[in-house]
């Protein structure tokens, strides 16, 4: 998106001033080693240089006294020129850098150096810094477009943060202004590709510089070329192991060049990393302002993090004798209010300081050994500690395992100890169960005998019952009949006599009527009970042998609870 849109460097347009302003010619070392051209040039260049140091001196001295002197007009022209001259001829001769970039660094080296070190002009910043850190046509940069579209883990916390970058400049003080978005977009693509290190608070200050001078793709290519090569990888990992070691790199350096600050921080518990954590994050981003922390950027990205180390300690030179005087509050409101605005005339004073602190690579290099060995060491003890304890904890967890098993164990000796109080108490119930069913076992057989003879008298007896009241019905219906023939002889006989005694005839018959209605009725009432007490009797020989089933089960029963027992 921002690939289309022209970069915010002209908002820095206003410190060309102090960038171009110190930027004379270098010397070569060897006038051999350069074109008849460009000596031409470095030659004038430093001649262009010197009338503008004479000329910065004539004006100092008139704008100091009242007398009005037509020279003072004339030096002022004369350094305009100059300076128009200068930037002139140092555009030129970066210009010839760009084009020649392959050979110039190859051979040059140490003048590139030079010159970075008195500062890249700013229309020049965008490919210089490309060309540095040798970012230019990485294949990484064809898959920038993909990784917008994807979704980071780390969005939430890059959005947080995008408030608090640059929150003054033009650029990027506007909510979801152009600038935000594209550094929303570097932040969130770079996440993808490194989730390792994903997001780190302070990596988006130099992504936002880098947009302020180029295109977000091309952002993007220079900052993941300096994560992983200039260190910046390692020191925004969640670790911050390297961070750790240029903390000790440094804090060594005070020491040997600064011991009486050392004791003064020592004695007041003022750490290293209290003040000097954001120089190495954001290479003094968040420490000056921008037009110095853009020409030490300049020198970052040709030297490394060898600047962070130098301009460091400057600066504790240059603020020693106040900061000595300090508390650890007032130093660090010294660090934060102070130093930023010690150099707004410009940075030249910092950079000259810079590089007349003494800086041992090999030395740099045996301290970052030690610092190796002296965590590793560390990470040992460490690790001992954490076995120790963990072999200490697993004891007293094998013990509180072993009580555990101990009271398991007595729980279940005591519940089994139970269960067999319980097993014997019904085997002996079993036991007297099975007594009592041979018992009766043995007075069903004795009896078995005689109930079967009682079935067949019952059985019998009621065969006779049920015969003899047929016989009754059959009497009985015999009776109704002749009743019957008897009154109507009765109807046929006027005679009364013969009426009085056929009547005495038919009360005698109806009460032997009424004998046999009862005695058939007493009779049913027989049959009655002997079909209960078949019935009854059926029930038990069914009891009978559903206990003599129950019996032989509790037998096998028993038989197996013995066995149980004495495994």
């Amino acid at each position: 998106m921002a690939s289309q849109v022209a970069s915010p460097s002209v908002s820095l347009h206003t410190t060309s001033s102090s960038t171009t302003h110190s930027t004379p010619a270098v010397s070569p070392s060897s006038p051999a080693e350069l074109s008849p051209d460009d000596i031409e040039l470095l030659a004038k260049l430093e001649e262009q240089n010197r009338l503008l140091e004479t000329d910065s001196k004539s004006l100092k001295s008139v704008n100091g006294s009242r007398r009005n002197s037509g020279s003072s007009l004339v030096s002022s022209s004369s350094a305009s020129s100059n300076l128009s001259h200068l930037e002139e001829d140092s555009w030129i001769l970066w210009g010839r850098i760009v084009n020649e970039w392959d050979d110039v660094r190859k051979k040059k080296e140490k003048q590139i150096k030079e010159l970075v070190r008195k500062g890249i002009p700013h229309h020049f910043r965008a490919i210089v810094w490309q060309l540095l850190c040798t970012a230019q046509n990485m294949t990484i940069k064809d898959q920038y477009s993909e990784l917008l579209k994807m979704t980071s883990p780390c969005e939430k916390l890059i959005r947080r943060d995008i408030a608090r970058t640059y929150p003054e400049h033009d650029f990027f003080k506007e909510k979801d202004s152009l600038g935000q978005e594209v550094l929303f977009n570097v932040m969130k693509a770079y996440s993808l590709v490194d989730r390792e290190v994903g997001y780190c608070q302070g990596s988006a200050f130099i992504v936002g510089l880098l947009l302020m001078q180029m295109p977000e793709e091309e952002a993007f290519c220079v900052f993941f070329k300096l994560m992983q090569d200039y260190r910046l990888r390692e020191l925004f990992k969640p670790s911050m192991a390297e961070l750790g070691l240029c903390m000790y790199q440094f804090e060594s350096m005070i020491q040997e060049q600064l011991p009486e600050l050392f004791m003064h921080f020592q004695a007041q518990s003022f750490h290293t990393s209290m003040y000097a954590s954001s120089w190495f994050l954001t290479i003094f981003l968040t420490s000056f302002p921008l037009p110095i922390a853009t020409r030490i950027f300049d020198i970052f990205m040709s030297e490394g993090l060898e600047i962070v180390f130098r301009v460091g300690v400057a600066l504790l030179q240059m603020n020693q004798a106040e900061l000595v005087q300090l508390d650890m509050e007032g130093m660090l409101q010294h660090f934060q209010k102070v130093v930023p605005h010690q150099f707004d005339g410009g940075p030249d004073k910092l950079i000259q300081m810079a590089y007349q602190v003494k800086y041992n690579a090999k030395k740099m290099k045996k301290l970052e050994k030690e610092y190796t060995t002296i965590k590793t060491k560390e990470m040992e003890e460490q690790i001992e500690i954490k076995v120790s304890s963990y072999l200490m904890s697993k004891g007293q967890v094998t013990r509180a395992q072993e009580a555990e098993e101990n009271y398991l164990t007595k729980r279940e000796l005591a519940t089994i100890k139970q269960q067999s109080d319980e097993a014997i108490t019904k085997l002996e119930q079993a036991e007297n169960t099975i007594r009592e069913l041979q018992q009766q076992q043995q007075w069903h057989k004795s009896s078995s005998h005689h109930s079967e003879d009682f079935v067949l008298q019952l059985q019998r007896e009621l065969i006779e019952a049920k015969l003899s009241e047929a016989e009754s019905h059959s009497a009985l219906k015999e009776m109704q009949d002749k009743v019957l023939e008897m009154e109507k002889r009765n109807s046929s006989l006027p005679d009364e006599n013969n009426i009085a005694r056929l009547q005495e005839e038919l009360i005698a018959v109806k009460l032997r009527e009424a004998e046999a209605l009862t005695g058939l009725k007493e009779l049913r009432q027989q049959v009655k009970d002997l079909e209960e007490h078949w019935q009854q009797t059926r029930f038990y020989i069914y009891i009978y042998r559903y206990i003599y089933v129950l019996f032989s089960f509790l037998r096998v029963l028993s038989h197996v609870i013995v066995v149980l027992l004495k495994l």
